[in-house]
């Protein structure tokens, strides 16, 4: 009986998880060739805006445009605002507070992405490797992804852009002590400033949503891996791959993710505080701001804790794929038996035991091989490989994790237990600003 090369413990086991047709090598290359020009535009893009700060002089330059642009013209345009009349003296107050945590969320961003740009790059931090990179379905999900991304970003910038300059033009409106050209110039100068805070904290949620989109293609692709007729060490190997690769990911993020989601709750918890406990009259003049920023913060905490949350459910769910496939192969195995391997090389194409499922699936790893010249009487080798799947499958169902917080897993009951928490924070403070008296 020949013996399976794959069998043997002692082997390094290097296999690509999705075989390249040579006959198709140019168009291959050719398809990888534009997913690594949107790479390209994507780096580019991420460059204009300082995050890609890969030598002194790009971060000497980047964080000077932080300091003009996201600290020193918001200070200019408030003091000089409002600095001449003291009716205004309540605005300028709100501004700076708007002005400090807009400043502190995209240095945040700024600061951790800039890090994990320059030490891992624009492909490494995005996990588009050359294991899952070689098929033209996975390039095409990824450009999709990258698309996707740009969509998100100028459509959140755009709308909140729009309710910032009707609030800025409100404000010019309202401010008729100056010159005429100086409200214009205010304005501006304001607009300026924001956008650039704005982008640079949208920028960093949304790269970690990208991060997070790549990876939920590859735990997708590992469902369909295992309809492929391999040895049980290949599903084995990319799991602990998968699983490597999201404890990476949680660790270069969790600084981040964790200072965005304290800065913006404490943002939040002032802007309830100063809008509630206010003697005066908020309008949109004054209060107006307060709306813009946290429509801008909540969709960055919601697009991180999205992306987490997507990861921890993908990489739990495989505890389900694999015991579907073990319940299919085992099902289909006799049949598998009694028609035998294919002599081409070809996976085996075995018909669905449960039609309800509509998946076709290959009759079983490569272990079956071992049994191929054998007669279908001997059960050993059979039960053998059967409890060899049932401790792959414990082991999947085992260790699921998930994308992690120093121990905690951002899952679906978790981002509920953060939700109780902010509406309790929420109820909190409404309860000590807000009183109803009756006579």
């Amino acid at each position: 009986m020949a013996e399976n090369p794959l069998a043997n413990s002692n082997t390094s086991i290097q296999i690509p998880l999705m075989a390249e047709n040579p006959l198709l090598s140019s168009s291959d290359d050719l398809k990888d060739t534009v997913l690594d020009k949107h790479l390209a535009k994507l780096e580019t893009f991420l460059r204009v805006f300082g995050f890609c700060q890969d030598s002194p002089f790009g971060s000497i330059l980047s964080w000077l445009a932080f300091a003009i642009f996201a600290i020193l013209l918001p200070l200019w345009s408030i003091y000089y605002a409002y600095c001449s009349n003291c009716e205004h003296y309540q605005i300028r107050t709100f501004e700076l507070e708007i002005f400090t945590s807009q400043a502190v969320v995209a240095a945040i961003s700024l600061l951790c992405i800039s890090h994990n740009l320059r030490k891992h790059g624009v492909r490494n931090l995005l996990f588009v490797d050359r294991c899952h990179g070689n098929t033209a379905q996975f390039r095409q999900q990824c450009i999709q992804k990258i698309k996707a991304f740009y969509r998100s970003v100028f459509t959140w910038v755009i709308i909140c852009f729009v309710l910032k300059t009707a609030r800025e033009v409100t404000r010019a409106v309202y401010l008729r002590d100056k010159l005429w050209w100086w409200p214009v110039v205010i304005l501006v100068a304001s607009l300026v400033s924001w956008t650039y805070s704005t982008i640079l904290f949208l920028l960093g949620t949304s790269l970690f949503n990208l991060v997070g989109n790549f990876q939920v293609i590859h735990f997708e692709n590992y469902g369909k891996l295992l309809e492929r007729d391999l040895d049980l060490s290949v599903y084995i190997e990319e799991h602990v791959r998968l699983k490597y690769n999201l404890s990476k990911i949680s660790h270069r993020f969790r600084v981040f993710l964790l200072m965005e989601f304290l800065v913006v709750t404490a943002s939040q918890f002032v802007a309830l505080l100063q809008t509630t406990g206010n003697k005066g009259i908020i309008n949109f003049i004054n209060g107006g701001d307060f709306a813009v920023l946290s429509i801008v913060q909540l969709v960055g905490i919601v697009l991180c804790l999205t992306a987490a949350a997507k990861m921890s459910h993908r990489a739990q769910a495989l505890g389900a794929v694999a015991s579907r496939w073990h319940m299919l192969v085992t099902f289909s195995s006799n049949d598998a038996c009694a028609s035998g391997i294919s002599t081409n090389g070809g996976n085996l194409e075995v018909p669905n035991p449960m039609g309800a499922l509509s998946v076709n699936y290959s009759e079983s790893d490569l272990e079956s091989s071992d049994f191929v010249s054998l007669p279908p009487r001997l059960p050993l080798t059979q039960m053998t490989s059967y409890h060899k799947r049932q401790a792959f499958v414990s082991y999947v169902q085992s260790s699921a994790g998930g994308f992690t917080i120093f121990g905690w897993i951002i899952d679906r009951h978790l981002c509920n237990t953060i939700f109780f928490i902010e509406l309790s924070l929420a109820f909190f403070v409404l309860g000590k600003t807000i009183t109803i008296t009756t006579r």
